[in-house]
């Protein structure tokens, strides 16, 4: 058939266009959006996750899904691959349910019966799948159930099992038990209760309570059903319990190690029951515990109504999910324990759900599905698409960017081991998808070569398509003649051309334009005819598959063409049916075969002129592959060789391969690896030498990469004797316990195995022991050999022997019967500490099993073994350290052994107590809370009793200023023993309103622990102690004022400022306190409202904290301002004749300013005349009216006026002028107040006439003038320098013929109080409280007492006393101290007189001596000081100081001078055996007291030595002094040199009295009574303020620093200073009496004192106050041997112990002057006083007597005074102010009975108390002076009543000199003496000395021939002659000593 037919040939051109357009629609509509109608596939009915079913039944799975259009099912396998039918065993109905028929047992497949199935839904918008089904068929097998003995102690309670063949077990469940009477007991939910002995656990265990010896008669059975088949049946067996009764204790046992772990799993709602399977005796109590989710936390499990406990068993109902976790079960009785954990799962059945179920996503835009899940557990999430895995296991599943192959559907998987559940969404494209459309496009052409060529293509779409162009098939690509370009237009289209350059003829074909985007493809074709010849282009190689259509079209240019035919080896086609040729050039090939169309075609093209063109296309076949031999089923026998052919045929070749299924299912292949009998040769795969391992699924697959290729599975079997994968293993059994031996046999079925025994054929029937069972296994037998009580005998060989068919096997078990070790024995601690205890032991016998473990066991020794802990140590070690222990505790410890079977019993017991260690632990509870201002109450508990590691003796409680890097100040507390009492600890002397941070430190013999947590406080809030500053006041109005102030300084606060007072009265007012307003204002200004108008206001400002009210402010003054004034109090009109009335008035009582005049109103009653005025100047007081008209009355009225203007009127009076003219008084009664000594006049103003007679009376006496009092000529009485007693009424009359009248004055004189009376109240060791009463005879308002008082050596102190308190405490005094008290009043006046002075003292005493065997404790290298001994006499101890020395020598030791009170106290580094002297000096603010005791050290041993002889006899060691032998006997040294001693001392004392008593009688210039005023009190307390300030925090750092003893003073570097050094160098002088203490000097500490001080030239008196400055700084005193002396105001500093590392640090000091220049304030005494320092020093002197002071002294009428008594400056030296305070002398200065009192001499100070900045609270060391030698006992009495050394220079005599003379004239004594005091108070020497009233001033002497030179001085004192002679020399001439007067040495 060479030609077509013309209508055949259109049909198949119409044919070739159709699949054009329908591929084109096609594609189209793919891209166009879904109706609203269609929709992917959704689940309506899902199969469930478990089908199980019985062979006998069958079953069918059914599967339904809608969709739009309605979904395909397809059952699909886990891998994928689709289910097919399996005649008579699986098929597929056509409503898609998966059908199982019933089968016999023996047709059973497992890759049918027990497969994983899947069930998938499709249609064209995505495919779901089901969630997993596991099917599992079960093939009916004969199986019994048994009920085995159990063994239980008596009881405890009891748990039957019902034992179920392993392959039914999950079918078969436990129903109900009964026993061999019928009786039935039911499941938990047949039951009411769980109280019932007999309980089935819902597991379907027989639980039976409290076992007793009657429950061992029963047997029991249970009955089972199958839950496919439903049948029931009862055990094969019957159990009964074994009961045995315990020998002795048994602690807790778990018998099976398998059990001491469990995991559960039960479903939700289930009811199920937890077992702990433990018993002992005695009885064990069982709890149940539950870990906290995620810790190692446990809490006890709550029983309920749900939650039992049944014994040991928890049982729990209807399981919730917060039931799952894990539980603890502690089994525990009085001899051990045994836990139990059981891990539980509660299973919820899953579910889940995406949100949204749909959603329809834009492109480009984001899609979120999420999936929402509930069930428990789950294990995996996981997504498909279009049932593909897409790899994303999380609950979200987010896509970012949407396009077009994400349209479908999607499903969320959650699985766990049981079960998975599935929820599926779509995801639709939305509307803005357009897929593209040619819009415009060119159409066909024909033309001729040579001009260019413009195509065109427009075409649109979203998004916006890319468009390419084709030439007959062909991509065309840019070149020199084509060019394709394209561009968006506005609208959104694509334009697309293609120019071709000069078109030639063979560029004529069929050209096309494709628009294609994401969404769809468009495209337009039209043919360009360009004439010329014909020309074909060149074909591509076409390759095409097998059975396909093959279309061409010949790519012909030219124009025109007449015809285009198709070739084939030269033959013009068709030549057969399957070919077709278009004339258009299209060649068409049906069912493409490769034998027969594979070849090269020709195409031919002609015109009408006969040219022709030819081209060639190459046609390959390309054939998919196809079984030639296709692989099946092969079973070989066990070690044949194996071959299996698969052959395949195909173009190309197909490659055959052979893989290999995992596992034992098909699904999953891998391939073969290649090994010595697996090979695969031309597709046959070989294996050599087959064995069972081979078996297994096999796929033989061929490919050639046409089509997907062809596979099969195939089942290659193996036919295999049986085989033993074990041939030989050991087993191991308790002795005493069942035990199972268990043989599993692989191999073809059937299979038989025996046993034998030690070679010997077992037969269960000749031992009842014995039990034989056989369970067939998928690949074969395993046989049980069970053995119900294991013995001795059991330790055999066993062998199993399997037969089949096939052959033989055999496999051996080596059993072993093993039982628990002995005890471990010789247990003891080789080594032992604090925290830990290194123990050995002996290995006992191990029970035939290999020690695993040794359990030691330890518990505090009052434990009981219930609570214990443990330590694990390795089987192969018999040594092992306990740790973690606690120190100072005894333990016990014991050891077990454990190994496989079980523990041993414990062994001994061993006690052990653990070393102490310092504290571990802080201190508990700590609280700081605030007491006071300055002080904080510290509380706190001991740390916990597990850290006190030993025996808390006490706590160091350290406390600082927080926020500061200053160390902490610890202060030493001891334990308190009370059980649970806090320990408590004031912290006082703190600063006000100040935090400190507070840590405590436990304390043991070892060692101080840790420091707790810092707790900080603030002190209590005080006051503040500035006065708010600027107050300023203005006036606003007449009755306003604004006060303003600014805030006291924020350090001075001393707390919180909440409000401001302000204080305010007339100043008139202003002494009434209770006439003072107060208004309270948060803010810094106020306006003060409703005051009196024009009137003088005082204010005062004060800041308020919590604390109280601070200091007020200077009393500022402001003045209202002036307003008009009220009416005039009263008005008189008296008639003085026919035409004048005289009109007088009283002033306003409130003016309101200044009256500057008044106005007289005057007005005819009853007439209309006008109203006259008449002004009247503001002195004047009446207003004659005249020219009036007689008898008619006239009213009259007065006003006053000020510069604001007129007042109210007065009241109106009428009057009338009259002839009659009676005698009437003008002036007003009144009330005048004069001050005291000035003048007064009270008026009488009268009228009358005749003239009236004016006479007074005085308090109702007649008047007669005298010199102070006379009538003025007006009437007016006037007094000159009224006083007191003018005080009184005074009345004045006025009388004439007609009638009299009086008036009457009273006059009230202001004058300064008297003196008021003092009384003492009550005394306390540190307040005195007096009662003050004002003098009966005072007439003015007292406004207030000043009350002064002071120490007996002290200076004056003040307090002022409200006019209201009737008693006043003075408080903060010194303990046990004399004080002197006396009062003024005061008033607006002035200060009145003073009061007598009250003597008196506060309570205590110095401190008392203890006894020595409490005091000191000797060791034999120290000796403990107990301080606690002392008696305080009620005064609180301030410190010790501690001296020693060798008996032997004559220099004390200063061990320490600062020992605190509450301390013990070790003197160390002594030499044993060795007899030393110990003094101690204890001080408290009344004095101190001073022992010294004898003590020996002991012998290194331990031992005393004997006591010295004392000369007495007293000793028992009298050693003798070796003398050669030619002297006498009687001179031994030991008899001559006490004689020799006794003979010198009895004549200097003579010598001494002799001298005395001579000096005594010259000197003595007075009489009376010697005795009173040389007897020196030597046991003399020490002075005021004697204890150490701590609140100094800087004094705390140089506590007991002691000077070393070779030390200098070092000057201060760069500073001016003036040592005595260089003055000593310069020039020569006498000693100073304020030369520095040098202990280098003596070494008797108290012989110190030695040539008095003696004048030096051109200074009259050297040592009083009246002598002239000389104006330069020199040392003028010289002592000899001294130089290190300490000059007048020169620099120096003083280092304490921290300043000796850094010198940097000390503080500088300058030296006061000495007192020889004028002083000039009294009473300073020249002392360098700091700057700012108030004008008087606390004394810290000792106990002198004190002159009274003059009275008329005290000017200041608020109570101050001029210091009259001032201590001379001191130095304290902490490492020499106890014992140098005790040679101070007093320099008095007497000049005609003034008295200038100076203190003691200079002290050293020590840091703390010489800082210039800060009040020293009193003094440190401050005492006598004369009275060391008592105390210390270095001297005898006599010559203590030497005039001293002053005037005795050759004796050197150190005996003080004596008081002043007592003067006996007691006429002036006006004060109380008091009766407490013997001693001579100072006030008693003054009486003598000149009036009242005289300062004291001191004169120069006038004779400049008395004053001697320093140099003839010196030589009459070293000759004794400057005697009495010079002394009253200088008395008489008024500048120098008095007899007596002591001098500071």
């Amino acid at each position: 058939m060479a030609y077509m037919m013309p209508n055949e040939r259109l049909k198949w051109l119409t044919l070739c266009a159709a699949v054009v357009v329908l591929a084109s629609v096609g594609n189209t509509l793919a891209a166009n959006p879904a109706d609203s109608d269609q929709k992917g596939p959704v689940f309506l009915k899902e199969p469930t996750n478990r089908i199980d079913f019985s062979n006998s039944t069958g079953a069918e799975i059914e599967c339904k899904s809608s969709g739009n259009p309605m979904p395909e099912i397809i059952w699909i396998r886990s891998d994928g691959t689709a289910v097919g039918d399996v005649p008579g065993l699986r098929q597929i109905s056509s409503d898609g349910k998966l059908v199982f028929p019933p089968f016999r047992a023996e047709d059973y497949r497992q890759e049918v019966h027990a497969q994983v199935y899947a069930c998938l839904a499709r249609n064209q918008f995505g495919s779901i799948i089901s969630r997993d089904v596991h099917v599992r068929a079960v093939v009916q097998q004969f199986y019994e159930s048994e009920v085995n003995n159990e063994y239980v102690i008596r009881g405890n309670s009891a748990v039957l099992k019902c034992s179920i063949p392993s392959f039914v077990a999950d079918f078969v469940q436990v129903v109900s038990w009964q026993d061999e009477e019928g009786q039935l007991y039911g499941t938990l939910e047949d039951q009411q209760g769980t109280d019932g002995k007999y309980l089935v656990l819902p597991s379907g265990e027989l639980h039976i309570r409290e076992v007793g010896p009657e429950d061992g008669y029963k047997s029991y059975q249970c009955r089972t059903k199958h839950r496919l088949t439903g049948e029931t049946r009862l055990s094969a067996t019957k159990g009964r319990l074994v009961i045995t009764e315990p020998i002795g204790s048994v602690p807790p046992k778990i018998n099976n190690i398998n059990d001491k772990f469990q995991l559960m799993q039960v479903k939700l709602s289930q009811n199920f029951a937890m077992q702990c399977p433990g018993q002992a005796y005695p009885v064990p109590v069982v709890r149940w515990y539950k870990f906290i989710e995620g810790t190692t936390r446990k809490q006890a499990v709550v029983l309920n109504d749900r939650v039992k406990q049944v014994s040991g068993t928890l049982i729990i109902k209807d399981a919730v999910v917060e039931d799952s976790g894990k539980y603890l079960c502690v089994v525990n009785n009085s001899v051990g324990g045994e836990s139990v954990e059981t891990v539980l799962t509660v299973t919820a059945p899953l579910s889940a759900k995406i949100d949204p179920p749909t959603q329809t996503i834009d492109f480009g835009r984001p899609a979120v599905f999420t999936c929402q899940y509930t069930g428990n557990p789950i294990k995996t999430v996981s997504w498909m698409k279009d049932g593909k895995a897409m790899g994303h296991s999380e609950p979200v599943l987010r896509i970012e960017s949407v396009k077009k192959e994400d349209k479908g559907m999607y499903q969320c998987f959650v699985r766990n081991d049981q079960e998975s559940a599935e929820a599926s969404a779509e995801l639709k494209l939305g509307g803005r998808f357009d897929p593209p459309v040619i819009r415009q496009a060119f159409q066909e052409e024909t033309m001729e070569p040579g001009p260019s060529v413009f195509l065109k293509c427009v075409a649109g779409g979203n998004p916006t398509p890319e468009i390419s162009w084709e030439l007959d098939g062909k991509k065309i690509a840019n070149n020199d003649r084509f060019q394709v370009g394209q561009y968006v237009t506005v609208n959104g289209d694509v334009v697309s051309y293609l120019n071709i350059t000069s078109v030639h003829a063979n560029d004529g074909g069929l050209y096309k334009c494709i628009a294609k985007s994401k969404v769809g493809v468009a495209e337009h074709s039209a043919k360009l005819n360009v004439y010329g010849l014909p020309y074909i282009r060149q074909m591509e190689k076409k390759a095409i598959v097998a059975g396909e259509t093959l279309m061409v079209t010949c790519p012909v240019a030219g124009y025109p063409i007449d015809s285009i035919v198709w070739e084939r080896d030269n033959r013009a086609l068709p030549i057969n049916r399957k070919q077709k040729v278009f004339p258009n050039g299209t060649l068409i090939i049906e069912n493409v075969e490769r034998n027969s169309d594979q070849a090269t075609y020709t195409c031919v093209a002609k015109n009408q002129e006969g040219y022709s063109a030819r081209g060639s296309l190459e046609v390959q076949v390309m054939v998919p592959p196809r079984w030639i031999l296709e692989p099946t089923d092969k079973a070989f026998a066990q070690g044949s060789d194996a071959k299996v052919e698969c052959k395949a045929d195909g173009f190309p070749k197909p490659q055959v391969t052979w893989k290999k299924a995992v596992g034992d299912t098909p699904g999953e292949y891998k391939d073969l690896k290649k090994s010595d009998n697996i090979r695969v040769e031309e597709g046959t795969l070989h294996i050599d030498n087959i064995q069972k391992t081979n078996e297994g699924y096999y796929l033989c697959e061929a490919i050639n990469g046409i089509g997907s290729g062809l596979s099969a599975v195939i089942m290659v079997s193996v036919q295999a004797p049986p085989e033993f994968t074990e041939k030989l293993r050991n087993q191991t059994a308790r002795r005493g316990e069942p035990a199972v031996l268990q043989c599993e046999a692989k191999g073809e079925k059937p299979i038989g195995i025996l046993w034998n025994m030690n070679n010997m054929r077992l037969d269960p029937k000749n031992d009842n022991r014995y039990t034989i069972r056989e369970e067939i296994l998928s690949a074969g037998v395993m046989s049980s050999l069970s053995i119900k009580r294991t013995e001795r005998s059991d330790s055999a060989l066993f062998t199993c022997v399997a037969t089949n068919a096939f052959g033989s096997d055999d496999a051996s078990i080596n059993m072993i019967v093993q039982e628990v070790p002995e005890m471990p024995y010789a247990l003891k601690v080789l080594d032992k500490s604090g925290r830990s205890v290194q123990l050995s032991w002996a290995q006992p016998y191990d029970g035939n099993s290999p020690l695993n473990r040794y359990i030691i066991e330890f518990k505090r020794s009052r434990a009981s073994w219930d609570e214990i802990d443990r330590v694990m140590v390795p089987g192969h070690t018999t040594e092992a350290q306990v740790q973690k222990l606690s120190p100072a505790t005894t333990y016990n410890i014991r050891i077990v052994a454990e190994n496989e079977i079980g523990s041993s019993q414990s062994s001994e017991a061993v006690t052990i107590i653990t070393a102490e260690e310092a504290p571990s632990g802080k201190p508990q509870n700590i609280k700081v809370e605030p007491v006071n201002q300055t002080t904080l109450r510290v509380t706190w508990k001991p740390p916990a009793r597990s850290d006190w590691n030993g025996e808390i003796l006490g706590y160091y409680v350290g406390y600082k200023l927080s926020n500061t890097n200053s160390s902490y100040i610890f202060e030493t507390i001891n334990f308190i023993t009370e059980e649970g009492k806090e320990h408590n600890l004031e912290l006082n002397n703190l600063r006000v309103y100040t935090q400190y941070s507070v840590v405590i430190q436990a304390f043991n013999k070892i060692g101080a622990g840790p420091l707790s947590d810092e707790e900080k406080q603030f002190t209590a809030e005080g006051t503040p102690s500035q006065p708010p500053s600027d107050t300023a006041c203005t006036t606003l109005t007449s009755q306003t004022i604004r006060v303003s102030w600014v805030s006291p300084p924020l350090e001075s606060a001393n707390g919180v400022i909440k409000t401001y007072k302000v204080v305010y009265a007339p100043s008139d007012e202003w002494y009434d306190e209770t006439k003072r307003h107060y208004k309270k204002t948060a803010s810094s200004d106020t306006v003060l409202h409703g005051l009196k108008k024009y009137t003088n206001y005082t204010m005062q400002v004060l800041a308020t904290t919590a604390g109280g009210d601070g200091v007020r402010s200077v009393p500022i003054h402001c003045q209202t301002e002036p307003d008009v004034p009220e009416a005039p109090t009263d008005v008189k009109a008296l008639v003085m004749g026919n035409a004048a009335i005289l009109v007088s008035w009283r002033p306003p009582a409130q003016p309101n300013g200044i009256i500057t005049q008044y106005t007289v109103y005057s007005k005819a009653e009853g007439a209309e005349t006008e109203t006259k005025t008449q002004k009247v100047p503001h002195y004047q007081m009446s207003f004659e009216a005249t020219e009036l008209e007689k008898n008619k009355p006239y009213e009259f009225w007065v006003t006053a006026s000020t510069t604001i203007g007129e007042g109210q009127q007065s009241k109106s009076i009428v009057a009338m002028p009259s002839d009659q003219v009676p005698a009437k008084i003008a002036s007003f009664d009144d009330t005048f107040t004069a001050t005291f000594k000035e003048d007064a006049k009270m008026p009488c103003l009268a009228v009358g006439a005749p003239q009236p007679e004016i006479t007074w009376k005085i308090k109702g006496v007649e008047f007669s003038a005298n010199d102070r009092m006379r009538l003025l000529p007006d009437g007016s009485l006037l007094i000159k320098s009224v006083n007191r007693q003018d005080a009184g009424d005074y009345s004045c009359h006025a009388e004439n013929s007609i009638a009299k009248d009086s008036i009457t004055h009273k006059l009230i004189v202001l004058a300064p109080p008297q003196s008021p009376h003092v009384t003492l109240s009550a005394t306390t060791t540190d307040a005195l409280t007096v009662r003050l009463k004002p003098h009966e005879g005072d007439t003015a308002p007292l406004h207030g007492y000043t009350l002064h008082y002071k120490p007996e050596f002290g200076e004056w102190e003040t307090a002022e006393v409200s006019v209201d308190s009737q008693k006043h405490n003075i408080e903060n005094l010194l303990c046990g101290s004399r004080y002197q008290v006396y009062a003024t009043g005061f008033n607006n006046i002035g200060a009145g007189e003073a009061s007598d002075i009250l003597n008196t003292r506060t309570k205590g005493q110095k401190p008392k001596l203890p006894e020595k065997p409490r005091f000191i404790e000797v060791s034999s290298n120290s000796v403990s000081l107990h301080f606690k001994a002392w008696k305080d006499g009620g005064c609180p101890m301030s410190h010790f100081v501690v001296e020693s020395k060798k008996r032997d020598q004559l220099e004390w030791n200063q061990i320490s001078n600062n020992v605190k009170p509450d301390n013990n106290y070790v003197v160390l580094d002594l030499e044993p055996a060795t007899w030393y002297n110990l003094r101690i000096t204890a001080h408290n603010s009344a004095g101190f007291t001073v022992a010294e005791y004898d003590f020996a050290t002991l012998t290194v041993t331990g031992g005393t030595i004997a006591p010295l002889d004392d000369g007495m006899g007293h000793g028992n060691v009298h050693a003798r002094i070796p003398m050669p032998a030619w002297m006498p006997e009687w001179l031994d040294l030991n008899f001559m040199v006490p004689l020799i001693a006794t003979v010198v001392v009895v004549a200097v004392g003579i010598c001494v009295v002799c001298v005395a008593l001579s000096r005594r009688r010259s000197d003595d210039m007075r009489g009376g009574q010697k005795d009173v005023y040389y007897d020196v009190v030597y046991n003399q307390t020490m002075g005021p303020g004697a204890t150490l300030d701590k609140r100094r925090p800087d004094l705390r750092d140089e506590l007991g620093y002691i000077a070393p003893p070779n030390r200098k003073l070092p000057p201060v570097p760069g500073s001016n200073y003036n040592t005595c050094d260089r003055i000593k160098r310069g020039r020569g002088g006498l000693r100073s009496n304020h030369s520095t203490w040098d202990p280098r000097r003596n070494p008797n500490l108290y012989e110190e004192l030695k040539a008095p001080p003696v004048p030096m030239h051109g200074n009259a008196n050297i040592y009083g106050h009246g002598g002239h400055a000389h104006g330069n700084v020199e040392c003028h005193y010289r002592h000899p041997g001294m130089e290190d002396e300490i000059c007048p105001y020169a620099t120096f500093h003083l280092l304490g112990f921290r300043e000796e590392m850094d010198p940097t640090k000390a503080m500088n000091f300058q030296t006061f002057p000495h007192q020889n220049g004028h002083t000039p304030v009294p009473g300073h005494a020249g002392t360098m006083l700091p700057p700012g320092h108030p004008g008087h020093v606390h004394s810290r002197s000792g106990s002198q007597s004190m002159p009274r002071a003059n009275r008329y002294q005290r000017k200041n009428s608020q109570g101050g005074q001029s210091s009259i008594y001032t201590p001379a400056p001191e130095y304290d030296d902490p490492a020499n102010c106890a014992e140098e305070d005790q040679y101070r002398r007093y320099t008095r200065v007497n000049s005609q009975g003034g008295s200038l009192y100076s203190g003691p001499g200079p002290e050293y100070d020590d840091p703390a108390n010489c800082a210039p900045e800060e009040d020293q609270y009193g003094s440190q060391y401050g005492g006598p002076y004369g009275q060391p030698y008592d105390h210390y006992g270095s001297r005898g009495s006599m010559g203590r009543r030497s005039i001293g050394s002053a005037r005795n220079p050759g004796n050197g005599s150190p005996e003080p000199p004596p008081p002043p003379p007592r003067n006996h004239d007691m006429s002036n004594s006006s004060f109380n003496d008091s009766k407490e005091s013997n001693e001579i108070s100072e006030a008693e020497c003054d009486r003598d000395h000149g009036p009242r009233g005289n300062y004291g001033a001191v004169k120069r002497s006038p004779q400049p021939k008395d004053q001697r030179t320093t140099e003839e001085m010196r030589k009459l004192i070293e000759r004794n002659e400057a005697g009495p002679k010079q002394l009253q020399l200088q008395q008489t001439n008024g500048a120098g000593f008095t007899a007596y007067d002591t001098m500071a040495v």
